[in-house]
């Protein structure tokens, strides 16, 4: 039986608009790289802004404008990784529909495992296995942040992944170091409500998924959708936030679990359907 996990919040009367805004915007953005990729950042986080807001006013992920919008996301959340992965010279990149050439600007803060966690997480969403590939090939280290920024388990996370798809050993001992760092009992930097509401689901959600739990990945996917809900109505000041309109994570990992033949029992605008089961993928080169 399927299980529909509504999500909070409606379109307001602004919220078209709002998009195409947020659309030219990422597209000036992505325009001005060419000359300096210093702000590359910047330009992800609109786009990935961009996607949610599309989102909103496209919860299935229906219409061919949503479709480019989480490809852009991706495409500049893999872009940020590969001119950060040289100092010198220049990296072709396709971004919005062209191949194009940005300069290199070497290792910079931006480009630690908070980001790299959401350009995956894209990657996975458009199945593209060569960037994702690229990113688990990025070392651990070079994804660390000074002290404090981070709990180590993001770092045990990453690590997970990266192990899970490049096929390297350890991939349960490495699940289970993941498992025990995110407890909110050993976390030290990370909130509570924010561990248990959005970064624990995904993990506990990958283990269903890798043990090929077909009876417990939809009641683990539909727990990970009413804690992602929990967390965004807390407050006022969530429920307005933009980045409470899909989840990202679950998601992801929901369109590994739906490749792989684990039949998806759960419906929410939390996860776009057309991005769930790839409606627009092969539409036009990304």
């Amino acid at each position: 039986m399927t299980v529909t996990v509504a999500r909070h919040g409606a379109p307001g009367p602004d919220a078209e608009r709002f998009a195409e805004r947020l659309g030219r915007r990422v597209a000036s953005r992505i325009d001005d790289l060419e000359e300096s990729a210093d702000m590359i950042d910047f330009a992800f986080s609109t786009a990935v802004m961009a996607l949610r807001a599309r989102c909103i006013v496209d919860p299935r992920a229906a219409a061919a404008e949503t479709w480019e919008a989480a490809v852009k996301a991706m495409q500049l959340g893999s872009a940020l990784f590969a001119v950060t992965s040289a100092s010198e010279g220049t990296v072709e990149c396709r971004i919005d529909r062209k191949m194009r050439i940005l300069p290199a600007i070497g290792p910079r803060s931006f480009a630690d495992a908070g980001n790299w966690l959401t350009a995956f997480w894209l990657a996975v969403v458009c199945r593209e296995q060569q960037r994702m590939t690229q990113l688990c090939e990025i070392p651990l280290e070079r994804l660390r942040s000074p002290e404090g920024q981070y709990d180590e388990y993001i770092y045990s996370w990453v690590d997970t992944l990266q192990t899970y798809w490049l096929r390297r050993p350890g991939l349960v001992e490495k699940l289970t170091a993941a498992f025990q760092a995110s407890d909110p009992g050993v976390a030290r930097v990370a909130p509570r409500d924010l561990l248990q509401g959005l970064l624990y689901p995904p993990i506990n959600l990958f283990y269903h998924f890798v043990r090929k739990d077909e009876e417990g990945f939809s009641p683990a996917l539909e727990e990970a959708l009413k804690l992602h809900k929990a967390y965004w109505t807390l407050d006022e000041d969530r429920e307005a936030d933009l980045d409470g309109t899909i989840a990202l994570g679950p998601l992801a990992i929901a369109c590994l679990a739906h490749d792989g033949g684990i039949p998806i029992q759960i419906e929410s605008e939390y996860l776009p359907k057309h991005l769930l089961q790839h409606g627009w993928l092969g539409e036009f080169p990304t």
